[in-house]
């Protein structure tokens, strides 16, 4: 069984989403810029994204990865979409 890792939504500014959880909702800020943004909640992450660079999604942690982009936070990921046309994440962590 899979963990869902996070939940993205498109915002148009990154930073200020982030700051309005963490004020309004208590969410631990992990990382933030302009380009795109995450938080913490006890139980799940919430990333703030750009729509030209990703697009609404979820994701779900793996141990293997095969291909894949490489992030800034040392991560390697890959979006795929599910029959229904909803785009998922698969992201893998660094050891």
């Amino acid at each position: 069984m899979k963990k869902i890792d996070h939940i993205a939504i498109v915002v148009d500014d990154t930073i200020a989403a982030a700051e309005w959880y963490s004020e309004n909702h208590g969410a631990k800020i992990l990382y933030t810029d302009s380009s795109w943004s995450i938080v913490e909640f006890k139980n799940i992450k919430l990333a703030f994204v750009l729509s030209e660079q990703h697009p609404p999604h979820f994701a779900f942690e793996v141990k293997d990865l095969e291909e894949g982009n490489l992030h800034r936070d040392g991560s390697v990921s890959v979006y795929r979409q599910d029959p229904w046309g909803n785009s998922f994440e698969l992201v893998k962590y660094p050891d």
